[in-house]
């Protein structure tokens, strides 16, 4: 029955038109690279993506239907084989031009003092919330596609992570991963990468993911997505787990 009411009130998707598609893929080297089957997949998931999400344009960003299908193009990678239900719970988007700043608060554990503080982000993620974007860097991964980032996928790590209601780098995984040996292997990957980091080593993850499980999480992901070889070398075990969770084998594939 409850599917039944999903599909009943889901927003109904158009096809998107070919010549739309073809300057997607024409701008997009992660989409020009799928197979036949995975780019047709992509490009129903996209139409569904941008059916059911609000895109807003803020502080004078354009954001033109080309604008928006490459955010869809992108946002929709990492479900291809988890299945699109796996972005619900929430349905908007927030594109800023550049770099946008947050008021955050920070309580000191020790001291009980409360603080307050401006952060300047490219992108963030709220568990119910909407999906907040910079263009610039959107544009500047899609210039650079294999150095390692992917604004649009790291935040979208944040919303699977998020789906069990927390976010500590453990989303909820299909039943070919076994949630023991993720904790064990990212933990160790993590704590190593952290070592690294605080040593003053050069690491070829990006230093920002010793920042918590849950970025190392999502930093693991949008490198991986941008270039597997980088994540293939520097973490190995981890490698392998990220491409049993988004690339598995045939016949894996959610809906």
């Amino acid at each position: 029955m409850l599917r039944r009411l999903r599909e009943r009130w889901r927003p109904r998707s158009h096809p998107i038109d070919d010549a739309a598609w073809q300057a997607v893929v024409a701008e997009s080297a992660l989409v020009a690279a799928l197979d036949a089957a995975d780019a047709a997949r992509l490009r129903e998931f996209c139409a569904r993506f941008l059916a059911d999400k609000q895109f807003f344009a803020l502080a004078g960003a354009e954001l033109d239907a080309h604008r928006r299908l490459l955010i869809a193009a992108q946002a929709c990678l990492p479900v291809l084989a988890l299945g699109y239900d796996h972005l619900r719970g929430w349905r908007q988007v927030l594109v800023y031009p550049g770099e946008f700043r947050v008021r955050r608060e920070h309580h000191d554990e020790d001291t009980g003092v409360v603080t307050e503080g401006d952060d300047s982000l490219i992108g963030e993620a709220w568990e119910r919330g909407p999906l907040v974007l910079s263009w610039a860097d959107v544009a500047q991964d899609l210039a650079d596609p294999h150095a390692g980032f992917n604004v649009v996928i790291h935040e979208i790590a944040h919303k699977l992570d998020m789906l069990d209601g927390g976010s500590d780098g453990v989303p909820p995984l299909p039943a070919r991963l076994s949630r023991s040996e993720w904790i064990r292997t990212f933990q160790q990957a993590y704590d190593r990468h952290c070592t690294a980091v605080d040593a003053g080593e050069d690491t070829a993850i990006d230093p920002y993911a010793a920042e918590s499980p849950d970025e190392f999480f999502a930093c693991l992901v949008e490198a991986w997505h941008s270039d597997a070889a980088l994540v293939e070398d520097a973490m190995p075990a981890v490698a392998a787990l990220l491409q049993r969770l988004f690339r598995p084998a045939a016949g894996t594939a959610a809906i």
